[in-house]
């Protein structure tokens, strides 16, 4: 097991080589990957530049990390100052609402380097509602119908309510009635079904014909169940609580249990349903499609006061999440397809900021112990170049396998940086190290 010094050197240097792929046209931007780590950066500007899974908004979200382990130095001050004007000069004409490139991502960008602007991205929101919630450009016909909806918490409705609950929490005034109206949205595209309340990712009315379900955090019921009971608990509203206990009694239904002995039962849901004809294991255990991701909705559940989900409370079920995660056999690649990311989105160092947030709200030392693991694992894993250090994720299905090393938040260099940045600083401070709460996990956070 590598030490709190290892951890902050390897963080150090990933977040130099983050640096480095920096470029300025018109403000900041960051290629999504470089092709080779030793060649000059040629790629076009990405068309989500300014966005948290990929873009500059992402490195606001490392810097925030960076604040709690040492003072900015000048060249992250100026990144910081010019990441947080172009955000705000991009607001009046934005027409992207999402989580994770679009408004509620400028939200988190802004309050992330404690910027002012957020009260502007709230507007804009605002503006851009209709009755029944925010046109999505992604989704489009023959598949789907013009003017599509989406429920999820990442590209849809969900997302701006969890935005709207975040600025709250932030102090924003005026949040309220883009909150109330994001909620009414997703109550009234809710499907009762026999075992709860489901919301499929495209609201049935635009869809024409049956598609495939992604039931955990970012595009399913799991996500759009966490939103609500998060929201319910901030705004004081019982009905979006219900309502997300009816959803996660349904995503129980749709999981499998597994009775175990000294680790504990366990609880995993598919990533796709229905999964006949995938070429990808049944179950995975990331942030986005699998087991640690979910495992924030039973929090959540439990945060909102929720006393029991399937006649147990939801704490058994976040810990049976996790309890799927540790014995999964990750971090290794047990086989080809299995494990091959170490990013946040889908891959281990996602899962570990989840298992550390689990440690600093039970004090339960399997949780540290697994976290470490993952560092581990993701120092083994790291391309040291120098004084950089960047990460290749792997596409067993490519004649190459390694795909060109990524920089941004969610799938590159620089949100690995941020979990072995505060995992050093675990080490060294205990539970007093202090928690950057981010907008999809905040109420995952506790002290024991």
């Amino acid at each position: 097991m590598a030490d709190a010094t290892t951890y902050r050197e390897f963080a150090d240097a990933a977040w130099r080589w983050v640096l480095v792929q920096v470029r300025w046209d018109d403000g900041p931007w960051i290629p999504e990957s470089v092709p080779s780590a030793k060649e000059p950066v040629t790629a076009e500007v990405p068309e989500h530049r300014d966005g948290m899974h990929s873009g500059t908004g992402g490195l606001a979200h490392v810097l925030s990390e960076i604040r709690l382990s040492r003072p900015w130095t000048a060249e992250e001050e100026a990144l910081a100052t010019a990441i947080a004007d172009r955000i705000r000069a991009g607001i009046p004409g934005s027409t992207d609402y999402t989580y994770f490139d679009g408004l509620v991502s400028d939200l988190g960008v802004l309050t992330a380097l404690k910027a002012p602007g957020s009260a502007a991205a709230v507007e804009r929101l605002k503006e851009l509602s209709t009755a029944d919630g925010w046109p999505q450009p992604f989704v489009v016909p023959p598949r789907f119908l013009p003017d599509a909806r989406l429920n999820d918490m990442t590209l849809g409705t969900a997302g701006v309510l969890l935005g709207a609950v975040w600025a709250q929490r932030n102090g924003l005034t005026g949040t309220r009635e883009l909150a109330d109206h994001a909620a009414a949205v997703l109550l009234a595209e809710a499907v009762q079904v026999p075992t709860g309340t489901d919301w499929p990712f495209v609201p049935e009315r635009f869809c024409t014909k049956p598609g495939t379900q992604m039931p955990n955090l970012s595009h399913g019921v799991a996500g759009i169940a966490a939103t609500l009971a998060a929201a319910g608990a901030e705004l004081d509203r019982p009905d979006l609580i219900s309502a997300a206990r009816s959803g996660a009694e349904h995503l129980v239904a749709l999981g499998l249990v597994t009775r175990g002995k000294g680790d504990g039962d366990s609880f995993v849901v598919p990533r796709y349903i229905p999964s006949e004809g995938l070429d990808e294991d049944e179950f995975t255990y990331t942030w986005c499609h699998g087991a640690s991701g979910t495992s924030l909705l039973f929090a959540a559940l439990d945060h909102a006061g929720v006393a029991e989900v399937a006649g147990e409370p939801p704490l058994t079920w976040h810990r049976r999440c996790l309890n799927s995660v540790r014995t999964s056999g990750l971090p290794e690649r047990l086989h080809p397809g299995f494990w091959d990311n170490d990013g946040r989105c889908c891959g281990t160092a996602g899962v570990g900021d989840i298992f550390l947030d689990s440690w600093h709200r039970s004090g339960d030392g399997q949780d540290l112990e697994f976290a470490l693991r993952l560092a581990d694992a993701l120092v083994d894993h790291a391309v040291r170049d120098g004084e950089h250090a960047y990460w290749q994720f792997v596409e067993h299905r490519n004649p190459d396998p390694l795909l060109p090393p990524g920089v941004g938040w969610m799938q590159g260099a620089a949100g690995i940086a941020a979990f072995l940045f505060r995992i050093s600083r675990v080490l060294t401070d205990g539970h007093a190290a202090e928690v950057v709460p981010r907008m999809d996990t905040w109420w995952a956070v506790g002290r024991p």
